[in-house]
């Protein structure tokens, strides 16, 4: 489980535009409640898939001392509209606090390089656990009790929730991975014989065969 030492202290979450039940000041949680900060966005199927287990952390220990932050940083251009963001905020039934981050401020304050990352926060503010991707749920729960339980020591915490998924259980078989696809015209790799028409509206045909890694409009 990837902890830290307990002398890093975690950055304020600043320079972001508060969507969502903000803002969130690390400062004025110190001695109150841990934090989880979780680096997202709406566009990135990576971090949709983690964001079941975020919205059920947060409604399992928002009572016993978590508080839940979710610093959207936008991977593509369209992503930093705050009405798009509050759309899917809404739709994943992301009811904590989020913070755009479209300057990367935070992201860069963290020394953050991933879509979905989660930090974990101790009640002095100090960042004490971290992960990067999907995955790692269970430990990433123990790591928010052992921190809660620093926080109180009689708190009365459920047993760490089961898997959401078939595929995220131990031993669920693991297929090769699928590398990042992009369907616009500038990195994009596409098949068509016809090749790609840009910047206009067409009508494409695909007549096969297929090769892969190819994309096929």
């Amino acid at each position: 489980m990837p902890q830290l030492s307990e002398t890093i202290y975690a950055p304020e979450l600043d320079g972001g535009q508060w969507i969502q039940h903000g803002p969130v000041s690390l400062k004025a949680l110190r001695d109150k409640a841990v934090v989880l900060i979780d680096f997202w966005d709406y566009t990135c199927v990576n971090c949709i898939r983690t964001l079941p287990y975020v919205v059920a952390w947060n409604k399992r220990y928002k009572n016993s001392g978590l508080v839940v932050v979710g610093v959207h940083a936008p991977e593509f251009s369209f992503a930093r509209e705050g009405s798009h963001v509050a759309e899917a905020a809404a739709r994943f039934g992301l009811e904590y606090p989020i913070v755009l981050d479209n300057e990367y401020a935070i992201w860069r304050a963290y020394s953050n390089r991933f879509w979905p990352a989660k930090y974990l926060v101790d009640a002095k503010g100090r960042i004490r656990y971290y992960h990067f991707g999907e995955g790692a749920y269970q430990e990433t729960e123990v790591a928010i009790q052992g921190l809660l339980r620093e926080l109180n020591p009689a708190a009365s915490l459920p047993p760490p929730m089961e898997p959401v998924r078939d595929s995220d259980r131990p031993g669920a078989v693991c297929y090769r991975v699928t590398p990042e696809l992009y369907l616009g015209y500038a990195r994009g790799q596409f098949g068509n014989f016809e090749g790609v028409v840009r910047d206009r509206p067409h009508d494409y045909r695909d007549l096969g065969p297929h090769v892969e890694g190819m994309t096929y409009l």
